[in-house]
């Protein structure tokens, strides 16, 4: 419909009253967006990039995805139960059904609005993976024809809110410079997770935006021990979307033994100094042809280096993919929303327990739940916005955000010094990987003191220019949020006093059965955490949370 660019008074670039506000162009975004319109809402999405082109959905060239076929009860369950070993106790199989049954859905209604799927030698459909940056553009179309609003270059830097509950965002353009403002119904957060900008593919729009806004309005997290994800990926490129070599290969340490993924992999580096990869496994011509085609991306990179991926060993890195393709996030109920009325979220900025408990979803079933995690937190927005559309526009508002406002030509800390703090206590596997209570516990007095430093005299530094300010007010809150995300993330981890999944301990390696629980985090001057139990089919009423 229209891509926003001019002002229309109030003090804004943008004015806007709508009745759901969207944060995050990803496919969860993308589908929240297309499910409050099918319900008759008017819907604005504020993307942080450009959407259909940032993120790791949007670089990325064949991701695979889950689905149920809803005519073969035998697939069906297999799909599901085969997630519930790695799952720890914590999934709920109800939510594998409702996942994968929407993902299906959501594949089955882009066919019939004429998208193209790919098609295998025999010449059928192959929707069993998706490639991000056709899907993005063609449903980035249809928005526009069902008369979305697409705010391109537009993050989101605090949350409106009015009476307790969500109405709205405000934030600026980073490619023009100027503010914007979106009164809102409902808001939908699908920001998705952080890597705390590790270089992973699609890292450098998703910086845990999402937590703030929601943390700052009220929201609470779970499962944000279980984000101690990594990956591997060949060196300099980070591209970590392990498909392209699933099976297809062997990885060697320094000394030329084979070795694993996972914790032998960082076994292998901390011992040797390094590891190799090797698609040695691929000996068919068609077949390697095939990968060269369907991960273009990955095989750019061989092309630029001269290397020959199936004949000859190219090194590897480990690389923290965080809460990107983990478990714990935004706290959700049964509807997608939080416990902050009107407040909605989806994809990979959410809880994933549901679906995987405390272990990785993996590409496949991720995939999944930002479609379908999307298409209903956007329905559930809707129902909430449609009582109060004709006052949306009337009530009285207040913005929420609290740190990283303040101009500060000269602040105490810099956010790149707020970074790299975050940096040097989450990437390391001696730190994030291996976990023990002495190492959590000194990040954590360490990140509380820079906490308390952000929290006086820090804010963004003026700069010449509109867009050149606007940039400097987004990298002051990206850093706060990442450095609230990580007290979240090792407050709840030294809750959990045991291993389980993603959440490896040194000093407790051993799986406790009394501890099958949720651990809840919350707060920004004072980070809290307590436990709730597992509970079939989820709920996080009130009730359950006392």
């Amino acid at each position: 419909m229209t891509h926003e660019s001019s002002g229309t008074g109030g003090g804004f670039d943008v004015d806007r009253n709508v009745d759901v506000l969207v944060i995050g162009g990803g496919p969860a975004g993308v589908w929240a967006a297309l499910a409050a319109v099918e319900k008759g809402c008017s819907v604005a999405i504020a993307e942080k990039g450009y959407l259909g082109t940032s993120g790791p959905f949007g670089i990325g060239a064949n991701t695979g995805i889950y689905y149920a076929m809803p005519n073969d009860p035998e697939q069906r369950d297999t799909v599901v139960m085969a997630r519930q070993p790695i799952a720890f106790g914590l999934s709920d199989p109800a939510w594998g059904y409702r996942v994968f049954d929407q993902s299906y859905a959501r594949l089955d209604a882009m066919a019939k609005w004429g998208y193209a799927w790919p098609r295998n030698k025999d010449g059928k459909e192959d929707r069993s993976h998706v490639r991000g940056p056709t899907i993005l553009h063609f449903l980035r179309e249809v928005m526009l024809e069902k008369g979305v609003t697409i705010l391109d270059h537009s993050p989101a830097l605090e949350l409106l809110v009015s009476d307790g509950a969500a109405a709205g965002a405000r934030g600026v353009n980073k490619q023009k410079g100027g503010d914007w403002q979106v009164k809102a119904g409902a808001v939908v957060i699908a920001t998705g997770g952080t890597a705390f900008l590790s270089g992973i593919a699609g890292d450098r729009t998703h910086t845990g935006d999402g937590y703030l806004l929601a943390a700052e309005a009220g929201a609470e997290f779970s499962g944000m021990e279980f984000t101690s994800q990594y990956h591997a990926a060949p060196t300099d490129t980070y591209l970590t979307r392990g498909a392209y070599r699933s099976g297809t290969g062997t990885y060697y340490d320094n000394a030329g033994n084979p070795t694993l993924e996972g914790r032998k992999m960082v076994q292998s580096i901390q011992a040797t100094g390094g590891v190799w990869d090797q698609l040695d496994k691929t000996k068919d011509p068609e077949v390697q042809d095939l990968m060269r085609k369907q991960h273009s991306a990955c095989f750019q990179y061989f092309s630029r280096k001269g290397i020959d991926p199936f004949n000859e060993r190219y090194p590897v890195s480990f690389v923290l993919e965080g809460t990107f393709r983990a478990g714990g996030g935004i706290a959700i109920d049964d509807d997608l929303q939080t416990r902050v009325p009107g407040l909605f979220a989806a994809g990979d900025v959410t809880s994933r327990e549901k679906l995987s408990g405390g272990g990785p979803p993996g590409g496949g079933p991720a995939a999944a739940w930002a479609f379908a995690s999307g298409y209903i937190a956007g329905g559930s927005a809707a129902a909430f916005a449609a009582p109060v559309r004709d006052v949306a526009s009337r009530r009285r508002i207040t913005a929420v955000g609290k740190l990283g406002f303040r101009p500060a030509r000269k602040p105490v800390i810099t956010p790149d010094e707020v970074i790299r703090v975050v940096q040097e206590e989450m990437h390391p596997y001696d730190k994030n990987y291996w976990r023990n209570a002495a190492s959590m516990q000194g990040s954590l007095d360490r990140f509380n003191h820079v906490w308390g430093e952000v929290s006086g005299h820090y804010g963004y530094a003026p700069q010449d220019t509109d867009k050149a300010t606007a940039r400097a007010k987004l990298r002051a809150r990206e850093a706060v949020a990442l450095l609230a995300t990580s007290r979240w993330v090792y407050a709840s981890a030294l809750e959990r006093t045991e291993s389980r999944g993603l959440h490896r301990r040194t000093d407790y390696p051993d799986l406790d059965p009394a501890q099958a629980q949720h651990i809840i985090s919350g707060g920004l001057d004072r980070p809290y955490v307590r436990r709730v139990p597992h509970l079939a089919t989820l709920s996080l009423a009130e009730e359950a949370l006392a």
